[in-house]
């Protein structure tokens, strides 16, 4: 079964709703709402090319994007992706112990003490992951819950990876260490520290990983966008260089983490970069649809039943306002995928409850019909539900648990 590709037409889309409606219909036992897919063929296909765009460098999985084990072991199970990017201490104290990696980065500083607590008590743990730091007020925290330096901890530096121009900062508000003035002091302050160990970097260049650049409807736009990226990779590449130069005469690091989905070939040719994180690529929701870089597949979809019919030009579903992070904006909604056609209204949006649907197909739609939507951010359609179904063609042949069905909260 051909993975499915965003720009397919109104007839490919249907023909997606006619093979996932098969799939339920096929399953010994109903499946309940709301109803989560993803589709491993595209999955399969998203990571092979993840893997070519990667160039021999290891990809790191973003578990943010992703929050279902069982699609975090598969994509660690294939060759060319080597550890996790957790997004918190306690998910990563969770993975290592459920033996999901022995290499997991911690992509945020952390101030949870009962996490940090855990984590130097355990010297298994703390020899498999990593915190992120950017302040020594950091360091602090995690000397103020241990009574001794008996256990190292690993840590990694953040770097700032936006694009400055003149007074202007374009890209995430993360590290406040910009220079390799900046970077080498708390380098020296971590290495004169007892009880750590400086083994990585990090520079998150989110400007260009997570913006798209080809969006039909806003062509000046992502000429400007474009631009935009050209000039933040070349300042960067000139910046990590510098940085790593000085970090050199300091400390051997393990590795040097960068870069995202959407910008996988801009960071691995950077020469300073050991490692790329990657995450939405594999899953590939909405908001990663039109990107220059690379051909998105949409590999996770959730159903919504039909359960009204208001007017003869509207079909209501229940539930299914699993709005995403970030600016609030139209984006940021999902998006009623298949049968190709349908609509949000402009009243009512996507809702908790319910949620009307305009567009010549909801004429067409029965009660109990399933709508299938995609998310717009990777991974956050996981915390709206406790199982997820893996579509292999056009069978369900396995069910697993996200985080949320393993009753974890991150």
């Amino acid at each position: 079964m051909a993975a499915v590709s965003v720009s397919s037409s109104f007839v490919d889309r249907n023909r997606l709703w006619a093979r996932l409606n098969e799939a339920v219909a096929a399953h010994p036992e109903p499946l309940g709402s709301p109803l989560a897919v993803v589709d491993l063929d595209a999955f399969d296909a998203n990571a092979d090319d993840l893997l070519r765009r990667a160039s021999g460098k290891p990809i790191r999985v973003a578990s943010k994007s992703i929050r279902v084990p069982a699609l975090l072991r598969r994509a660690l199970a294939r060759d060319g992706f080597q550890g996790i990017l957790a997004y918190t201490l306690s998910e990563a104290l969770w993975l290592e112990e459920e033996g999901l990696s022995d290499d997991i980065v911690v992509a945020y500083p952390t101030v949870d003490r009962a996490a940090l607590t855990r984590l130097v008590q355990s010297p298994r743990a703390a020899g498999r992951i990593t915190l992120m730091v950017d302040d020594a007020a950091h360091l602090d925290l995690v000397d103020s819950v241990r009574a001794s330096h008996a256990v190292p901890v690993r840590v990694s530096i953040e770097i700032d990876a936006g694009l400055r121009l003149g007074r202007q900062h374009v890209g995430p508000k993360r590290s406040p260490l910009y220079d390799a003035g900046s970077v080498t002091r708390l380098a020296r302050a971590i290495l004169d520290r007892p009880g750590f160990r400086l083994v990585g970097a990090m520079t998150y260049e989110g400007q260009v990983a997570g913006v798209p650049d080809d969006v039909p409807t806003a062509k000046a736009r992502s000429l400007v966008v474009r631009r935009l990226k050209s000039m933040s990779v070349s300042q960067l590449e000139v910046r990590r260089r510098e940085i790593a130069d000085a970090l050199g005469e300091l400390v051997e690091l393990e590795f040097w983490n960068a870069g995202g989905s959407g910008s996988v070939e801009d960071t691995v040719a950077d020469p300073v970069v050991t490692e790329v994180a990657a995450g939405s690529g594999l899953l590939v929701p909405a908001l990663f649809d039109h990107y220059q870089s690379f051909e998105p597949r949409p590999a996770a979809f959730y159903a919504l039943p039909v359960v009204r019919r208001p007017s003869p030009e509207v079909a209501t579903v229940h539930g299914g306002g699993f709005v995403a992070s970030g600016p609030a904006g139209q984006d940021r909604l999902p998006i009623p995928w298949a049968p190709a056609g349908l609509h949000l209204t402009g009243l009512e949006g996507a809702g908790e409850v319910q949620t009307p649907l305009t567009g010549h197909p909801a004429a067409l739609l029965k009660i109990g019909d399933l709508v299938w939507f995609r998310h717009a951010k990777s991974g956050e359609l996981f915390e709206h539900t406790n199982q997820v179904h893996l579509l292999s063609g056009s069978r369900i042949h396995e069910t697993v648990r996200s985080y949320r069905g393993h009753g974890l909260a991150f």
